[in-house]
């Protein structure tokens, strides 16, 4: 693939990653298992209903660039770089939740929000590399972009129920649209879900790329008390080249720790 074919695909991957992929363009797996994860899409508990955080509460909980040891934690994310759920349409309702996961938002109705994004550092290229292979090596990095959404009245485990029956009925694959434009997802697995939640769920998509190229990206929920953090990880050279790429376990760990 030539170069300018590599940039083209990156940039118009998939319109599924649209709000990560204009922070990521616009700024400067197996890999979803690791130690201290269970195999398996969800982990549930019985506990009853938490009080929902306030908006000051859950800024307060966001990620912070004190929080991790690596990449950059952007603060202020522009409404611009968010998709809204009234955006989305889904061919399947059912999947709904599985799209507002994907493009960086959020099931149900919160009371509050707050977002951060997350940026992995990209990795150098190697000696000698052409233009295409530094091209891939700048933008060989993850990206999540970290929604903290709380609930009132148990919609926090209604939103963990909704996505773990979408990910049971949408295995298969499924399209949505934002703006006019159609993303095909070819399949979504379940992977290991992270400990440490009252309830998680963790999935890998592939969608139809540029060019006919299969690619994937991931994401993750987790739930604390009446709050969900949704994690949606894009990786532009993935997207670009169809390989898979690790899912950055250490910012799921990091935002559980803040939700205690």
């Amino acid at each position: 693939m030539r170069s300018t074919a590599v940039r083209r695909t990156a940039l118009a991957a998939s319109v599924a990653t649209l709000a990560l992929f204009a922070t990521a363009c616009g700024g400067d797996d197996k890999a979803d298992k690791s130690g201290g994860e269970d195999k398996g899409g969800a982990t549930a508990s019985s506990a009853p209903a938490a009080k929902a955080l306030t908006a000051a509460e859950l800024e307060k909980a966001a990620l912070t660039q004190a929080d991790v040891k690596s990449g950059k934690v952007t603060e202020k994310v522009p409404a611009a770089d968010l998709v809204t759920q009234d955006k989305v349409k889904a061919d399947d309702a059912a999947c709904a939740p599985l799209a507002y996961l994907q493009i960086g938002s959020y099931v149900g109705k919160p009371a509050a929000t707050a977002t951060r994004e997350w940026k992995g550092d990209p990795k150098k290229p190697a000696a000698g590399a052409t233009d295409e292979e530094k091209f891939l090596a700048g933008v060989d990095a993850p990206s999540v972009l970290v929604t903290l959404a709380s609930y009132e009245d148990g919609g926090a485990e209604q939103a963990m129920k909704d996505l773990n029956a979408a990910a049971t009925k949408c295995a298969g694959g499924f399209s949505f649209t934002v703006a006019g434009d159609t993303t095909k997802n070819l399949k979504v697995v379940t992977t290991d879900a992270p400990k440490g939640a009252d309830e998680a769920i963790a999935l890998t998509t592939t969608f139809e790329a540029d060019e006919g190229m299969k690619a994937p990206v991931k994401g993750v929920v987790v739930r604390k008390g009446a709050t969900l953090a949704y994690l949606p990880a894009i990786n532009i050279a993935a997207a670009a080249s169809g390989k898979d790429f690790d899912f950055p376990t250490e910012i799921v760990d990091a935002q559980l720790g803040k939700l205690g």
